[in-house]
């Protein structure tokens, strides 16, 4: 196991050519705990094949996923034997660029969608019955929509509260105007509520993010959110109720204690960071123009120990990723999303048991 871990780690620091756990140039961020990775992960093997850009991953109570296809509106369920039927194509979503049917998250027979409209970017409820999703129910309207930054990760949190990611859509000053729903993360009951207890008794958690795009929790409840910087450095921060988190101020680390800095950062190709999970220990990155699945080891303090980059360009673009009920990580490439190179099979999902 010693010298397993001894490779891996100079694997790691060889691969990262600039990766700011490497290095406190800046506005790099080294890790502060030394926590070992253990073994790697076992090789992913393919659950679906022949998808399009799979934006979004959630399970249901016997182990079947929801998959969301940003530029087809389909929403799909998929068994962990590969079965994908349709459950519905969402009429109401508008695709385009970066836009689209986004994030997915279940509760019980309820599953909630987010999705790029006419005029904005929403979240909306439905009821999963054996002929597909009835009953909408629209929760949250108004998000700022652009051709790019338009955030749309859903996840239920351990606190049993509904949190949602936005972009500011490029305009930068939303990510600090806490009157506007772009560029932050947002909490909220089922029926689209502000959740109690959030810190400015609005749907507002936090702010000053560009585009988070992957939330997860750890074991301790403690949430993390993967988020795209801009020509510099991607961050994975950890999210405080209340938290500004600099944008458009600061990308990557700054000086100003108004402020709280990422707890990792990155080059831009070396992640420009999507999906995120949570998985024995660690957290689990899917990198787009990075075409990696990073894998971050977190301590029992939640600090991060040093970052190992699984199956470099093996996949292509990856975007979605979450933890399974059976242990495993689903991953999805984004290989047909108009930036990637599709391979046959693309777009694809896959399982892999963590280490």
């Amino acid at each position: 196991m010693r010298k397993l871990w001894t490779i891996m780690l100079l694997t790691a620091l060889t691969a990262c050519s600039g990766l700011t756990a490497c290095s406190s140039r800046g506005g790099e961020v080294r890790p502060t705990a030394a926590v070992s990775v253990g073994d790697a992960p076992g090789a992913p093997e393919d659950v679906a094949t022949g998808l399009a850009v799979p934006w979004g991953i959630a399970f249901l109570p016997g182990g079947d996923a929801v998959v969301t296809e940003r530029d087809t509106a389909r929403v799909l369920r998929v068994t962990p034997t590969g079965q994908v039927t349709e459950l519905a194509k969402i009429e109401d979503a508008r695709p385009d660029g970066e836009g689209g049917l986004m994030g997915v998250a279940t509760k019980e027979d309820q599953v909630f969608l987010y999705y790029t409209a006419e005029q904005d970017n929403r979240i909306v409820r439905y009821r999963l019955t054996d002929g597909g999703l009835t009953d909408q129910q629209l929760l949250v309207q108004g998000i700022p929509k652009g051709g790019i930054h338009n955030g749309g990760r859903l996840a239920f949190g351990p606190d049993g509260f509904l949190y949602a990611t936005t972009g500011e859509t490029g305009d930068r000053d939303l990510a600090q105007r806490r009157d506007s729903l772009g560029g932050k993360i947002l909490r909220m009951t089922v029926d689209g509520a502000p959740a109690p207890g959030n810190p400015f008794g609005t749907l507002v958690y936090s702010y000053g993010h560009r585009n988070v795009q992957g939330l997860a929790w750890d074991g301790s409840g403690r949430l993390y959110a993967s988020e795209f910087g801009a020509n510099t450095y991607d961050e994975v921060n950890r999210i405080e109720p209340g938290g500004n988190y600099g944008w458009p101020d600061v990308e990557g680390r700054g000086s100003d204690q108004g402020y709280i800095n990422p707890i990792l950062t990155w080059p831009t190709e070396d992640a420009s960071p999507s999906g995120l999970a949570y998985a024995n220990g660690s957290l689990w990155m899917a990198a787009l123009r990075g075409a990696r699945l990073w894998q971050i080891p977190l301590g029992e303090d939640g600090s991060a120990g040093t970052p190992v980059a699984h199956f470099a360009d093996r996949y292509g673009r990856l975007r979605a990723v979450a933890a399974a009920p059976d242990g495993k990580l689903w991953i999805g490439t984004s290989n047909k999303d108009g930036r990637g190179n599709p391979r046959p099979g693309d777009d694809r999902l896959m399982s892999l048991t963590p280490s």
